[in-house]
């Protein structure tokens, strides 16, 4: 099915289900999962999918404060979990994955600069920016994995004449203007190599913009405190790809496929990967098809980029 019949056919029946979490499991489900939340220390909370860091500190204090969890509804009122998170935390408690076969990522091979992932897991929303040849494209999401805002804007200055400084400038600066506000910036990281002299232009084009994200993005006269996190990150791009699969080689393929799957996703499936507003699936569902000329590669990669940082970051232990 196409994503423009799925828009009409089955959003409806997804999105308007209002039921409460409890009526999707069994009584007997309900109280293994009361249980452990009601009487679990933070660090047998920890060992459940979703619940490192803050979120299981979060419980903790919520039911020392308000009373043991007498509902699987009343988890969604604890600060950092809402209803797509809270289901993962149920199925994780359910079905819990055996610890000698979890992959274990290092974050600091995939997030640059390194920073505390502690700092990561309390961001509310991150904007996933990335610069081509002649547009930058973001997208902001949420931590239920919600895309807030996805969209481009064209540089009518990038790759003209001698790099000119004020006029990058001026169209990074007018790119920058229009970025949501958020906990955290993650900026692609070009994967060109230096050894490759015929596209040293696009390589110095690239790193261009790259600086001077960083420059506008990070706040002025920050003081030198290691409790104070780094608000712009870069992420690899080759980290990307080989999260959804995209590398051939040590080259990475279009990610349209892949996102025109996670739109119809979002429609189709209970517990979509992604979820998209309406107005952004009636805004791109045609956006990304085979052939299309609209210069979408760059709304693609910056989805992708943050969809993968979330997940990489669920993914990664300590």
């Amino acid at each position: 099915e196409t994503l423009e019949s799925t828009l009409t056919s089955t959003s409806t029946a997804c999105k308007d289900d209002n039921r409460p979490l409890d009526a999707y499991y069994s009584p007997e489900q309900r109280d293994v999962i009361l249980r452990l939340l009601n009487t679990a220390a933070p660090s047998e909370l920890a060992g459940v999918k979703l619940l490192r860091g803050r979120k299981s500190l979060n419980i903790v204090e919520y039911r020392s404060k308000h009373g043991p969890f007498r509902t699987l509804e009343s988890l969604v009122n604890v600060p950092l979990l809402k209803h797509k998170s809270a289901v993962t935390v149920f199925n994780s408690i359910l079905n819990p994955v055996r610890k000698e076969k979890k992959v274990k990522i290092n974050l600091a091979k995939f997030i640059r600069p390194e920073v505390d992932r502690s700092w990561l897991e309390d961001a509310s929303s991150i904007v996933s920016v990335v610069c081509g040849t002649t547009r930058i494209a973001w997208s902001h999401v949420d931590r239920e994995m919600l895309v807030l805002d996805w969209q481009q804007v064209d540089c009518p200055n990038f790759l003209r004449g001698t790099y000119m400084a004020s006029a990058y400038l001026s169209d990074v600066s007018a790119a920058v203007s229009l970025l949501p506000s958020s906990d955290f910036y993650i900026i692609e990281k070009p994967s060109i190599s230096v050894q490759n002299t015929a596209l040293f232009p696009v390589m110095a084009h690239m790193r261009t913009v790259e600086a001077m994200l960083f420059a506008l993005l990070e706040p002025r006269n920050t003081p030198n405190d290691s409790n104070v996190p780094p608000r712009v990150l870069n992420m690899m791009r080759t980290g990307v790809g080989r999260h959804f699969g995209l590398m051939v080689g040590e080259s990475r393929t279009s990610g349209a496929q892949t996102v025109r799957q996670l739109m119809t996703d979002s429609v189709t499936q209970k517990i979509p990967r992604v979820n998209f507003p309406p107005e952004l699936l009636l805004k791109y569902r045609n956006y990304f098809q085979m052939g299309s000329r609209r210069g979408g590669e760059e709304l693609c990669d910056a989805l992708l980029q943050a969809v993968a940082f979330y997940e990489l970051l669920g993914d990664s232990s300590r």
